[in-house]
């Protein structure tokens, strides 16, 4: 597994916010956010089964 960089867009009071989240929970923002896109993918799939993906060449 590689590592990808991501740009994401976020207003001010949001970002904010995440960062209490994060810091309350003793995680820096990107943690935070990898922690939630990883329960938005396990909540989806146990809703609508494994995602397979293609294999990249």
């Amino acid at each position: 597994m590689s590592i990808k960089n991501f740009s994401f867009r976020i207003d001010d009071e949001m970002l904010h916010k995440l960062h209490v989240i994060a810091d309350y929970e003793g995680r820096s923002a990107n943690s935070q956010l990898n922690i939630l896109v990883r329960d938005a993918v396990k909540k989806f799939e146990s809703e609508h089964g494994k995602i397979i993906l293609e294999k990249e060449e």
